[in-house]
């Protein structure tokens, strides 16, 4: 009987298989097959040898010689820092998710609908009681409609597609920025209501959105990372925003950002080291939470399903 090992242990909650994520897998996988769950690394590592799947958050390069029997080893993320994929024997498939792309989309669909309407707008902000400054008439003339808007997507794999269909189906005009285009970005930016970064961490991206690109954007544009903070350089960021030379920003992702995905040492950078009332007001930040959802991990195992990994 094919064994499919399960070691998902996580901080946040929806990131961490439990019973209930162990019966949606076994569920999936049929009687036919055994899931197992292990609750650290030691029960992972024991039972590592009788694994033909492994589903993961992070694997390292000296546990392969265990898995003697391994045919699929799967993590639910896209970036590939945790596991040591490079090193995985001849045999072993090696897959990594793309199903948090659609929940990704939802939070960066969010931020744009939410930007148009004026919900960041200091008109709604400040220490006067609300009824004394009503600011209808401030805010009568700062909404738009993101049907017509333009969007540049940077790194448009699984999740980056799955952001532009999403903007798309809202009647925004995309345009995905690969490899193959990547030297298009600065023409595309002039012209860009909002530039999305969902660039990885592991090829060459680091500070691709500096002060040179951002001075491309319009005033009216809006920057949006939810890949990994080694693309954008904070400090020239925050100053554009200060001065209004771009409209605003949603961050998920950070320079030095506390866990794992920050390399050891790494101080934090600009804006996690900065106090949050001194962040512009124009500048919204998430904990890397974008592709947080109660479904995260059950729409992993249907991926795993779909692509014949388990």
């Amino acid at each position: 009987m094919e064994t499919i090992l399960v070691h998902l242990d996580w901080p946040e909650r929806c990131f961490r298989a439990e019973r209930r994520e162990t019966a949606i897998l076994k569920r999936i996988a049929g009687p036919s097959r055994r899931v197992v769950r292990a609750t650290d690394d030691a029960a992972f590592l024991k039972a590592l040898p009788r694994a033909d799947v492994a589903i993961v958050w992070r694997f390292k390069k000296e546990w392969f010689p265990l898995a003697t029997r391994l045919k699929v080893l799967a993590t639910p993320g896209a970036g590939r820092e945790l596991v040591a994929w490079k090193d995985a024997p001849p045999g072993v498939r090696v897959h990594f998710g793309g199903f948090h792309g659609a929940i990704m989309a939802e939070s960066v669909a969010a931020y744009v609908l939410a930007f148009a309407r004026g919900f960041f707008r200091r008109e709604l902000s400040g220490n006067a009681p609300f009824g004394r400054s009503w600011p209808r008439t401030a805010l009568s003339d700062k909404c738009f409609t993101v049907a017509g808007t333009k969007a540049v997507v940077a790194g448009y794999g699984r999740v980056g597609r799955a952001i532009g269909a999403k903007l798309e189906s809202l009647g925004v005009e995309v345009q995905g920025v690969t490899r193959k285009n990547a030297a298009d970005l600065p023409r595309l930016a002039k012209t860009a209501d909002w530039l999305v970064m969902a660039l990885p961490s592991d090829t060459g991206t680091d500070r691709i959105l500096d002060a040179k690109l951002i001075s491309k954007l319009p005033r009216r544009a809006c920057v949006v990372n939810v890949g990994r903070g080694n693309a954008v350089d904070e400090p020239a960021l925050l100053a554009a925003l200060r001065e209004g030379r771009i409209a605003g920003a949603y961050l998920d992702v950070f320079d030095g950002e506390p866990g794992p995905l920050s390399p050891a040492g790494k101080k934090c950078g600009a804006i996690l080291s900065s106090p949050r009332r001194s962040l512009p007001p124009n500048l919204v930040v998430t904990p890397h939470s974008s592709a947080f959802s109660a479904e995260y991990l059950e729409m992993c195992f249907k991926e795993l399903e779909n692509d014949g990994c388990i």
